[in-house]
């Protein structure tokens, strides 16, 4: 069992809590269709966001330049980070620099990537998450189980009981209202006292040099506002050519990540406040070699709504911890076998190929479809278990040959109706851990077929599978 199976095993062992989290976030995708199907022209919508984004990483380079050139004509310190390290060594010198030891942070995927909360606590710098999810999980000292949700994981009264530990809040106490209320309560003084805020970036416009961060509790803009140092930490794919583009983007986002118009708060920074600093890093961190993989690069135009995650049904049932990579769900596993293909070789398989996730993308991402052919490179690359490796030499060669096949299906229709129920459901076989296997049919379709008189059935054609380029 790869370490996603493991993982997800250990999730759905408590039932409640997996029915709970698949209706939760199935509620959420409910959401998002009602919100999309409000708007005529959203498929024009989506086609049109992603030939934006064809667009940009087909001239990556050119817009990257461009607003630098503008970010720099803006009086904004413009930053480069070939990788993580790189990202945290810049962050971590314009804070000393200032002398930082306290600040606030909005909620940014890119420094869940790059860690750098541990980077900078271990330099002696307090980091407080405002978001109030990620602040919730931080709390708790785990990673964000969801890049829009963090803490969807949770409920309420765990919440509750986290906070009577941390906040002092009444034991026992579960109304959101009151929970939401000292959390809020807790974060202002953090606000007060921050000498630096950090942010993460939603959209960068090439043509005017600025960045745009959407949230839905303000929390960048009071961190923003209130301290003289602010700093945004971008991926290069955060481009999008011009201002009059954004707005294709803001319509598709917040409809697809939680069914809302739009996000409460879509805030614009392109310049230092008078006696201020602003810093932008541009990270590549892996993406120009995501860049350079034909097959793949289309992951690229991800703008982290995360609604493939909250239809994806093996996501729904597994919790995004079991993914262990900072983006779970379908789109991160595309993106993350990318850093590590050993490692992550089990992620493209948690997926039913069912196209729901490509389907519900807001930029048109074929992500099943990538899926799919991360599956053949890791078989091809040697990366399966032993196990799923030789069942599946076998099942090619049984599959291949129609006689084999009929005689195949035979035993197992005679197996599942007359073996003793332990020769069926043991620890070798992975279908009946979790499920009743069905009731077999008396007979294989051909034989319904041919026994209805349709004598034309032919075998079709053997597919043969083409490796990716």
């Amino acid at each position: 069992m790869n370490e996603h199976a493991q993982k997800a095993a250990e999730f759905i062992r408590d039932e409640s809590r997996t029915d709970w989290h698949d209706e939760a976030l199935w509620f959420v995708r409910a959401k998002r269709d009602k919100a999309s199907h409000g708007i005529p022209e959203w498929e024009q919508l989506r086609e049109l966001a992603s030939r934006v984004k064809d667009n940009v990483l087909s001239n990556l380079d050119q817009y990257l330049e461009q607003f630098e050139d503008r970010a720099l004509q803006n009086g904004v310190h413009v930053h480069w980070a070939a990788d993580a390290e790189e990202h945290n060594r810049i962050v971590h010198g314009i804070l000393e620099k200032h002398q930082v030891q306290r600040l606030v942070k909005s909620k940014s995927m890119l420094t869940e990537e790059c860690r750098l909360n541990e980077y900078l606590i271990q330099r002696g710098i307090e980091v407080v998450d405002t978001d109030l999810g990620e602040r919730i999980i931080q709390m708790r000292e785990e990673p964000p189980s969801h890049i829009v949700m963090p803490a969807i994981h949770l409920k309420k009264e765990e919440v509750g009981e986290l906070f009577h530990e941390k906040l002092h809040t009444e034991k026992g106490a579960t109304d959101p209202q009151y929970l939401t209320e000292a959390a809020r309560q807790h974060l202002r003084q953090k606000f007060l006292a921050a000498q630096a805020a950090i942010t993460g970036v939603n959209f960068a416009i090439a043509e005017t040099g600025g960045v745009v961060v959407c949230t839905n509790e303000g929390n960048a803009d009071m961190g923003v506002h209130l301290a003289p140092v602010q700093i945004h930490c971008m991926g290069i794919e955060k481009i999008i050519p011009r201002a009059e583009h954004l707005g294709i983007f803001t319509r598709l986002l917040a409809r697809s990540a939680t069914g809302q118009p739009i996000t409460i708060y879509t805030s614009h920074y392109h310049r230092p406040r008078p006696d201020g600093e602003m810093h932008i890093v541009i990270v590549d961190n892996g993406r120009t070699a995501q860049l350079g993989r034909a097959d793949f690069r289309n992951s690229l135009k991800c703008i982290r709504c995360g609604a493939c995650m909250n239809t994806c049904p093996i996501y729904r049932r597994s919790g995004g911890h079991s993914y262990d990579a900072t983006v779970p769900g379908p789109i991160g596993s595309i993106l993350t076998p990318g850093i590590d293909l050993k490692k992550y070789s089990g992620l493209p398989f948690a997926s039913t190929l069912c196209g729901s996730c490509s389907d519900v993308c807001p930029v048109k991402i074929n992500i099943h479809e990538q899926l799919y052919m991360w599956r053949q490179i890791i078989a091809e690359e040697g990366h399966l278990p032993p196990a799923k490796k030789q069942s599946m030499k076998w099942a090619g060669r049984v599959l291949a040959r129609p006689g084999w096949y009929n005689i195949a299906g035979k035993a197992a229709r005679w197996a599942m109706r007359w073996l003793p129920r332990p020769f069926l459901y043991n620890r070798l076989n992975e279908w009946g851990k979790a499920r009743e296997l069905p009731e077999p049919p008396k007979q294989s379709f051909k034989e319904w077929y041919q026994q209805k008189g349709l004598t034309s059935f032919s075998e079709p054609p053997p597919r043969k599978l083409v490796k990716p380029k």
